[in-house]
């Protein structure tokens, strides 16, 4: 299959799991076998029937031979591969859209979020029949003090675009009831940021508290350039501020001009003007970085636009264990599997 719509979710032909369970992996084969390791007997003493989707966000080390051995030893493991490497937002989006599970829990395979609490998640969702329950990171002790004051700083932002619906210090560590996930599937969002469109859904929500852990092996996949890509996405695809924050430069730079110009005149007719270039190189760089800033804004804007004209899939899967599934039991067309 090399498109980016889920399958229908067939419940005719495939048994449904109460819980599926999304994990984003991409060269993780360090954490992988640890992740697996700690991850499965908890699922398995839940006693309920469930599913594990691990979608290989085009992998370039040993991480799809090993998922591929794991899932051997391990059929409730099913293994989605990108044909390129497409990004964690559209590896969540292609998990949740193929998930096929009652209840979906989302994860990241490096064990800072830990599986333990999916139980927890699970069981606070059946006694007071919530749609969403976020995990909730308690204390970040674990990270650098510059990622908490940026984190801190990316939460306070997003809440004030949001609003109070959206949890702080909740990351994409959380499980979505089947109508949670079907809402998110009927939006039309091309570069979906579910850190701000599941709190957005304003679905009955609750919150299990963790400690942030450090990661179990190899190193972080979220750097600096990629929060700040992260939060860019999340403020120019979930709000219009930054237009109305370049059209505030805009006047607050005619305010401050205007009154520059009022003082220079009376200065004129005082006669206390002197020959100088430095108010006149002040002038310059400010409107000329007011107006920089502005046409960026702008062209982020104009870029989602075309983006979302294109109308290009935000990923391509290049195989799908549940496909090779389904022709064994006889319910596809081997020619139509792949």
């Amino acid at each position: 299959m090399h498109d980016a719509a889920a399958p229908a979710r067939d419940e005719a032909t495939q048994p449904v799991p109460v819980l599926s369970v999304v994990i984003p992996i991409y060269n993780e084969q360090e954490a992988l076998p640890l992740t697996v390791a700690r991850l499965r007997p908890i699922l398995d003493g839940m006693g309920v029937s469930y599913e594990v989707v691990g979608i290989d966000d085009g992998s370039t080390d040993a991480t799809p031979v090993i998922m591929q051995k794991i899932r051997q030893d391990w059929p409730e493991l099913r293994i989605v591969r990108f044909a390129r490497n497409s990004g964690h937002q559209a590896a969540l989006t292609a998990g949740i859209h193929r998930a096929l599970g009652d209840y979906v829990v989302s994860i990241d395979a490096d064990l800072q979020d830990p599986p333990e609490k999916i139980a927890e998640m699970y069981a606070l969702a059946r006694e007071k029949d919530l749609d969403i329950v976020y995990g909730v990171r308690g204390d970040r002790g674990t990270d650098t003090f510059f990622k908490r004051r940026t984190a801190g700083a990316y939460y306070w932002l997003m809440r004030k675009l949001v609003g109070k619906n959206m949890p702080n210090q909740a990351g994409d560590f959380r499980l979505l009831s089947r109508a949670a996930v079907n809402a998110l599937k009927s939006l039309p969002e091309h570069q979906p940021v579910y850190r701000l469109l599941v709190p957005w859904l304003g679905f009955s929500s609750g919150e299990v508290v963790y400690v942030r852990e450090e990661r179990v092996a190899g190193s972080t996949h979220y750097p600096l350039s990629k929060m700040i890509r992260l939060a860019l996405d999340s403020i120019t695809n979930f709000s219009a501020s930054p237009l109305r924050l370049a059209t505030w430069l805009g006047l607050t730079s005619f305010v401050i001009c205007f009154g520059l110009a009022i003082y220079t005149t009376i200065q004129y007719a005082l006669g206390a003007t002197v020959p100088g270039w430095a108010s006149l190189f002040i002038g310059m760089v400010f409107l000329g970085g007011v107006q920089l800033v502005c046409v960026g804004l702008l062209g982020e804007y104009i870029g989602r636009i075309y983006s979302a004209v294109q109308a290009r899939p935000a990923y391509f899967v290049g195989y799908d264990s549940a496909d090779e599934d389904a022709v064994a039991r006889g319910e596809r067309n081997p020619e139509h599997a792949a």
